[in-house]
């Protein structure tokens, strides 16, 4: 995924749309009822009897799940008296955000991802709790469950800890678990329709392309409606995945040349192997094999031609491709859709997928309008500890799973059948396999081993010799306002053009104007600088991890 860092409003705006907010309010609890943890015994154990609501905010539009429908949620509040209220952006996460941010009207806890711009922003503004304070105070019990790696690499110039990530991996976990994790960037090609032109080598860009034409030749509708030779993720101002990160990773483009960082977002301009690639695709764009649509289609509009089985190939994130998946399966198990070895550069090395990073998908934060930030803590060390992961991913035990001979822990079939067949239904009514993924640690769970449905095993499981860890490049993000950032996103955004304009190019003469052009505006940028930059803070989160 790539990261962007979100523009504040400005305050004028954001202070009249935080009049509209209610505030979690109240005044801090903590202290006046709640017990304190120790380091033998977790908080939450001993304060279960005295009910509380958490205002907990969630900064991302798509989530529809609340707590208290279902099994597990129910379960949980029973367990540790802590009941849930999510809030969730209606419309523009960022734009809801600055408003509390802007109105002092942050709630209780604060989950948002990683690389938000809001997470500096909060902490310099002295809007949210350091959590080693919180937990020394009322729950040392934390020290004993949370990753000491994590907390090292979440430690702020301070020396203060504010956020606790979820899907986190460390080095050890990429040595403990080694061969049983995934990647989510895969090459995904129409099973039958691959099969029935032959299985081609697509791993160079004249195989690409002839298996792209074999492909719309064969069969030049879906169900009455063209054939979408190509597939990729959508795009925006400043780019696109599938022909950044992705496709780097594919051509084993390492990401740092000369003892510098190589940032695939600012378009790797100078490397031949992504230009031949990117060759390949004007050509296909020439001869109509890439579709004007791919330039404008959202996520919903590719998920749906997805789900249509309309694509012949995509490179994409196979973990979106559940729904239409699972639709294809459904219909015709031949007609989903499977990963095989895509681009390679010209050495022919195996690819290098992105596992997952250190810093993880999303990090939660305690605000410091928190109206009781002892409890607050306390649920945090329950839902990072063994027993809360077990609970947020196999449920309650001997109703939603049980232990098998070997001691793993297994769903119980209905429950598995229905996780299989009606993801929604059991996310909403049972609430396991991490429906609240706010901490969930998808390395631990890795230990257990993943059972997956029939119409979506191959893909992960494809990636697993192919996963490499790209931690220290993680959070390599330029200061607010500095020169650097400025270039950055100026670079950035005129990549956000000039990459479609490559693809579209009408010869290949004009396609090696536009790179031309394009290096020359880098130059005269500065972009430099930013390398130079991001190179300092890479070698910081070496450090960090115990690189050379």
């Amino acid at each position: 995924m790539k990261k962007f860092t979100k523009a504040v409003l400005s305050i004028a705006f954001a202070v009249t749309a935080a009049a509209t907010l209610v505030s979690c309010g109240g005044k801090e609890k903590s202290g006046s009822g709640t017990k304190a943890g120790n380091d033998k015994a977790p908080g939450w154990t001993l304060n279960k009897a005295d009910p509380i609501k958490l205002d907990w905010y969630i900064n991302f539009s798509w989530f529809a799940r609340h707590w208290g429908d279902s099994q597990v949620s129910k379960y949980i509040t029973e367990k540790t008296g802590v009941d849930v209220n999510f809030i969730v952006p209606a419309g523009n996460e960022a734009e809801k955000l600055n408003a509390m941010i802007a109105g002092d009207a942050l709630p209780d806890l604060i989950t948002l991802g990683w690389w938000e711009g809001q997470i500096p922003q909060m902490i310099d503004a002295g809007l949210v709790e350091p959590l080693d304070v919180l937990a020394e105070k009322y729950d040392p019990y934390f020290f004993k469950v949370a990753d000491p790696n994590k907390l090292g690499w979440y430690r702020q110039a301070d020396g203060h800890v504010y956020g606790y990530p979820n899907a986190s991996f460390t080095a050890m976990d990429y040595e403990k678990y080694k061969g049983k994790l995934t990647s989510n960037e895969t090459f995904l090609v129409r099973k039958d329709m691959y099969e029935s032109i032959g299985s081609p080598d697509m791993t160079t860009p004249e195989g690409f392309l002839n298996a792209m034409r074999a492909a719309k030749a064969k069969y030049p509708t879906v169900n009455g409606q063209p054939l979408i030779p190509f597939g990729a993720n959508e795009f925006g101002d400043t780019g696109c995945n599938s022909f950044e990160g992705y496709l780097a990773h594919f051509l084993a483009i390492a990401p740092e040349k000369d003892g510098k960082f190589v940032n695939a977002d600012l378009g790797l301009t100078d490397n031949e192997d992504y230009l031949n690639w990117m060759r390949m695709f004007r050509q296909a764009h020439e001869e109509g094999l890439i579709a004007t649509d791919m330039f404008v289609d959202k996520r919903s509009q590719i998920e749906e031609k997805a789900a249509q089985g309309r694509y012949f190939c995509m490179l994409y994130q196979n973990w979106d491709m559940q729904a239409a998946q699972n639709a294809l399966y459904a219909n015709d198990p031949n007609s989903i859709y499977i990963a095989v070895e895509g681009p390679k550069n010209s050495r022919g090395d195996d690819h290098t997928l992105a596992g997952g990073g250190i810093a993880g998908w999303t990090v939660t934060l305690v605000s410091k309008n928190c109206k009781d930030k002892a409890r607050a803590m306390q649920f945090i060390t329950y839902l990072i500890s063994e027993e809360g992961l077990m609970d947020t991913n196999f449920g309650i035990k001997d109703v939603t799973y049980t232990i098998n001979k070997d001691g793993i822990p297994e769903l119980t079939p209905e429950v598995k059948a229905l996780d299989m067949n009606d993801k929604n239904k059991q996310e909403t009514e049972i609430g396991v396999q991490y429906t609240y993924w706010m901490f969930m640690d998808t390395a631990w769970q890795a230990q257990w081993g993943v059972e997956y449905a029939p119409s979506l095993g191959q893909p992960q499981l494809w990636t697993r010799p192919y996963v490499k860890s790209f931690a220290a490049y993680d959070g390599l993000t330029l200061p607010v306002g500095s020169d650097e950032q400025l270039i950055y996103e100026e670079v950035e955004r005129r990549w956000g053009k000039v990459l479609p304009q490559l693809i579209r190019a009408e010869s290949e003469a004009e396609f090696n104007k536009i790179v031309a052009d394009f290096n020359k505006f880098k130059a005269d940028k500065g972009v430099d600088k930013v390398i130079d930059a991001q190179t300092k803070l890479m070698d910081i989160n070496k450090a960090k991890l115990g690189m050379k």
